[in-house]
């Protein structure tokens, strides 16, 4: 019997530190150090939440910058990779159906086309685009909407952000802040 209460006074306690006191300090200082990142790093425009920064979502119609292709079809509740292995036939068959859609949507696009405009994300969810993926969609966007293709290079330039802390990372740009900015160009 005194091994019995020993051991359920002691799982008590563990669940009160572990289950109640520990994820109540951490979410309090995540609130006040990162206050931001702790709600979710949402954008909002006009006091509307227009999505999450960290999230990627798809974007209808050819005048607007696309994402990377989501496994999950951009549903945050189902976070998925495609799990196909680089050198299998259903995944060289799919890159090259999304190049062949690509090269359609994007006349005169070429050869040399980003990764990142063919392939998914390893999430399915990455909000972002390299700056040259980006700039392959210029024509397109600027066909479609009549803003120059000098004013899409220098939006694509004004929401393009370096490394982190200058040595994580790859430069990238954010699909929702452009289509955002995008938007109040039209």
């Amino acid at each position: 019997m005194r091994f019995f209460m020993t051991a359920l006074r002691t799982s008590v306690f563990l669940m009160i530190l572990c289950g109640f006191i520990y994820p109540v300090v951490t979410t309090g200082f995540a609130q006040v150090l990162f206050h931001k990142q702790a709600e979710g790093s949402l954008v909002t425009e006009n006091g509307k939440v227009k999505g999450s920064e960290m999230l990627a979502q798809g974007f209808k119609g050819t005048q607007w910058f696309q994402p990377r292709a989501s496994a999950a079809k951009y549903d945050p509740t189902a976070s998925a990779a495609t799990n196909a292995a680089v050198a299998s036939h259903d995944y060289v068959k799919s890159v090259k159906a999304s190049v062949n859609q690509l090269k359609k949507e994007n006349p005169g696009l070429g050869n040399d086309i980003p990764a990142d405009l063919v392939t998914t994300s390893g999430s399915g969810f990455d909000p972002d685009l390299s700056p040259e993926a980006a700039k392959a969609q210029v024509p397109r966007i600027a066909r479609v909407t009549g803003i120059s293709e000098e004013r899409l290079q220098s939006l694509i330039d004004q929401h393009t952000k370096g490394r982190s802390l200058g040595i994580f990372g790859e430069p990238r740009v954010n699909v929702l802040e452009i289509n955002m900015a995008l938007q109040k160009i039209k």
